[in-house]
């Protein structure tokens, strides 16, 4: 039993130094840039040794691909969350959804510069483009359905629900974009009101501007 409460401490504070690590990591690519960004710089930023960093991530390249996957598992999480809590209805669910890609721990400038960062590098990084594709397939998934059930339930016509979902990534990476270059101006109330405007648009009977 003492062996176990051992391993169990031990694990514990090996994820801990990994999520350190992985914060600290985003920190620099936020400050610096993806390919400015070195382990040293991590590991000053973690306030820990480079020796750490090597001995939980190995190279740099397995440290950034697991800071994607932290941020892509995060949102993910946070994405489902938001699906869970909301309201009954598919139009319920899909205001949720979009409120949350505004909310501040999803909407953060440091993230975001991170996630453009990583969309900037995945045509020549595999592992990259791996992990993006599969989370806006999910994304796109569950828009798409959503919409599905408003398009059938409002007896719709002229629009199509991966139209909708396509449009309203388009529109939520353009504001993501605002919010990091150019913060002083960025208003999440009239981001908000934008992507309400354009909903309001297509499915009248089930959004109000």
């Amino acid at each position: 039993m003492v062996a176990t409460a051992k391993n169990t401490k031990r694990t514990a504070r090996r994820e801990q130094r990994r999520q350190q690590l992985i914060n600290a990591t985003m920190k620099c690519i936020a400050r610096k840039g993806m390919s400015s960004t070195t382990l040293g710089d991590v590991a000053s930023e973690a306030g820990l040794s480079q020796g750490i960093v090597n001995l939980h991530f190995k190279s740099k390249d397995n440290l950034l691909a697991e800071t994607l996957r932290y941020l892509a598992d995060e949102y993910k999480a946070q994405f489902n969350k938001a699906y869970e809590k909301s309201g009954p209805s598919a139009a319920d669910k899909l205001r949720a959804l979009i409120e949350l890609d505004l909310r501040p721990s999803i909407c953060d400038r440091r993230k975001v510069a991170v996630w453009f960062a990583f969309w900037g590098e995945v045509q020549s990084r595999p592992v990259y483009r791996k992990i993006c594709d599969e989370r806006d397939q999910y994304y796109d998934d569950t828009i798409e359905s959503l919409a599905d059930e408003i398009i059938a339930d409002g007896a719709y016509t002229g629009v199509t629900a991966e139209s909708v979902a396509m449009v309203l990534t388009s529109m939520t990476n353009g504001l993501w974009l605002s919010c990091l270059i150019s913060p002083a101006t960025f208003e999440r109330h009239k981001a908000m009101d934008a992507l309400l405007e354009y909903l309001s648009g297509i499915f009248p009977k089930h959004f109000s501007k």
